[in-house]
């Protein structure tokens, strides 16, 4: 069973959303339950500081040992921090997808979009 954090906010895309302790500026990575179907992850593409995204749109890959994928901006926003210890560690992010494991820190242009994504409760029931 998949750890689905009750304070979080996640995307239809099994990425999640954090609050990092500053005004409309979270962090994003991958949940328990996207991270455990990709397997063993050995490398992660992740966008510099100052990049913008708009929400839904790809912002970086995630490589495991059966596939690549693409990682998803939830909201709209600018890159404020990319996790640099992914690059020693990237296996980090099927250890602790939450907390270690986090990508990358935006800052939302709307932080009233978060409301709009999934609670716990809809996406356990997206998952099963």
């Amino acid at each position: 069973m998949a750890n689905v954090p009750q304070d979080l906010k996640y995307t239809s895309k099994h990425e999640y959303l954090k609050p990092s302790g500053d005004d409309g500026v979270f962090y994003v990575g991958i949940t328990d339950y996207a991270q455990g179907e990709l397997g063993d992850i050995v490398f992660v593409e992740l966008p510099s500081p100052g990049a913008r995204f708009d929400a839904g749109a790809p912002f970086g890959t995630i490589e495991a040992v059966k596939a690549v994928s693409d990682l998803y901006m939830p909201v709209a926003g600018e890159v404020v921090e990319a996790n640099g210890a992914l690059d020693a560690n990237p296996a980090a992010i099927n250890s602790d997808p939450y907390g270690d494991g986090w990508m990358i820190k935006v800052r939302a242009d709307d932080p009233a979009a978060v409301d709009g994504l999934l609670d716990a409760a809809g996406y356990q029931a997206l998952i099963g």
